[in-house]
């Protein structure tokens, strides 16, 4: 049997999850995401990634006007 199979095989339950922390660069700084306030959270949900290489080939920055 392959490592491939055996991984395929293992089914865990939401009781056997251990739950995720993410953390974010503030200010120069990491925190937990976890300890933002409700603002700072949305803030955080709204943020929009994007790779160096689609805004070149974009041609300009989206964010001027």
């Amino acid at each position: 049997m392959t490592e491939e199979k055996k991984l395929e095989d293992v089914k865990l339950t939401d009781e056997e999850r251990q739950p995720c922390e993410v953390w974010t660069r503030v200010m120069g700084y990491h925190r937990p995401v976890q300890s933002f306030n409700t603002g700072k959270k949305g803030e955080f949900e709204e943020r929009v990634c994007f790779t160096e290489k689609a805004v070149a080939e974009h041609g300009s920055c989206c964010c001027s006007k």
